[in-house]
């Protein structure tokens, strides 16, 4: 049959999803109703090796021990004590609290890697203390959002764990060329936050010192004890992998248990505690592994349809080339991450993209960097923001949507700049890849 037939796998998973099917089933039904369409009963054997490959993929077992850290993270009372020891530097900026919001969001990311669990601990966390001190709602709902968002940019990011088995790029590699523009990206969102503040005052009134003011070794060591379990933990995660000590599933295995251990410390380990992180953790890996299956499946009979060579002739007969596919694909990428979860964004368009941005001669790690931060900029804006849904969850009442959706807007502009230099200058994104020994996984 024609290559073009693939193409409609498409639409008919739109209609699935759209209709209201869950996406991996959608995925999996897709891939199974065209593959006997065009293959008959040998689709059977190529959907086993696709369930072969995801149930033994030594990376994707990282999935469920970086969820169980998030979840871990997310009741350990580390956050509290790190918003305290920020805020201490930060309370007499213009908009100090979400200077301070942004600087745990880029922390926390850091050490669990789990986006959701980022959003709602900011969330929770400071929503409450910045309502109470009069912070505009708009400033407040942007900044919550911004800042939990930064988990997709700042590795470890399970998205990035999916990723790099499906585009045959290091982990280790992708988190190295994560890591700049997630900062430069935090430090965007910090610098708006101050400017805006600075100009218009009365979005942000300055918080009344509570007592006398706290001498400078007071704050070295308030700082230095809050700070010691993240970084002790993002050493364990991130450092190791970096440094070529450990594989992702290596790390995130000893990022739980320094999570048990710093869970101990504060007393919130509990059976209750280890219960429902556990029961969290099955559910979410469940879900996204299931996702990577429909994914590898529906990218499997794509493929075996002649999908790719479709791709390349449509591109070819619209004069479409280098650049031109580059951004083609990135703005695909930006529609679908409206409807889709991150993760099957992903799954669905980076197997038929890798091999055109390789064949255009383009750098597979730069232009995954790239791809994330648009996802990024798809997961915060409105209206199908999922960043918006997760604070949705946790706001007050007097919290509205139209809060949410005016406060968002800047911070998605401070996307759009990280994504322009990152296409205009490469570097950022493979200048530290390069620069460390890449480990193999």
């Amino acid at each position: 049959m024609s290559a073009y037939v693939g193409f409609m796998m498409f639409p008919a998973l739109m209609v699935l999803i759209l209709l209201g099917f869950p996406i991996a089933l959608s995925m999996i039904l897709v891939a199974v109703g065209f593959g006997l369409m065009q293959f008959g009963d040998g689709v059977v054997y190529q959907i086993i090796s696709k369930i072969d490959d995801v149930t033994t993929h030594s990376v994707l077992a990282a999935v469920p021990l970086f969820i169980l850290m998030g979840s871990l993270l997310e009741r350990s009372g580390i956050a509290e004590r790190l918003f305290d020891a920020v805020h201490i530097w930060t309370r007499k900026l213009p908009g100090g609290l979400g200077v301070g919001a942004i600087g745990i969001g880029a922390i926390f990311a850091a050490a669990s890697g789990v986006v959701g669990a980022t959003e709602t601990v900011i969330g929770l966390l400071v929503v409450p203390i910045m309502l109470k001190h009069k912070y505009d709602k708009s400033l407040i709902s942007g900044t919550v959002c911004a800042s939990g968002s930064l988990g997709t940019v700042i590795p470890p990011s399970i998205t990035v764990v999916v990723l790099g088995p499906v585009a045959n790029i290091s982990v280790g590699s992708l988190f190295a060329g994560l890591l700049l523009p997630g900062l430069i990206m935090a430090l965007l969102f910090a610098l708006y936050v101050i400017g805006i503040c600075m100009w218009n005052r009365d979005l942000a009134p300055v918080v009344a010192d509570d007592g006398p003011p706290m001498p400078l070794w007071r704050k070295l060591q308030v700082t230095g004890v809050a700070l010691l379990p993240p970084v002790i933990l993002i050493f364990l995660v991130l450092g190791t992998i970096l440094m070529g000590i450990a594989t992702p599933t290596e790390a995130a295995a000893c990022g739980v248990a320094g999570t048990v251990v710093m869970s101990i410390m504060y007393r919130r380990f509990n059976p209750r505690v280890v219960w429902a992180a556990l029961k969290q953790t099955a559910a979410i890996t469940a879900m996204i592994l299931l996702i990577v299956l429909g994914g590898n499946m529906f990218a499997g009979v794509f493929f075996a349809s002649g999908g790719l060579n479709g791709v390349r002739t449509l591109l070819t007969e619209f004069g479409i080339s280098g650049w031109g596919a580059i951004a083609a694909i990135l703005f695909v990428a930006f529609v679908a991450g409206f409807l889709l979860d991150l993760i099957s964004v992903v799954l669905i368009l980076i197997p038929i993209s890798m091999p055109i941005v390789t064949g255009y001669g383009f750098d597979p790690i730069w232009f995954c960097i790239a791809f994330l931060i648009v996802l990024q900029t798809s997961y915060l804006t409105p209206p199908m923001a999922p960043s918006i849904f997760y604070l949705r969850a946790i706001a007050p009442p007097e919290i509205r949507l139209g809060h949410m959706y005016r406060g968002v807007l800047p911070f998605i502009g401070a996307q759009l700049v990280v994504l322009v230099l990152v296409m205009l200058f490469p570097e950022i994104a493979t200048w530290l890849p390069e620069r460390l020994s890449g480990p193999s996984w």
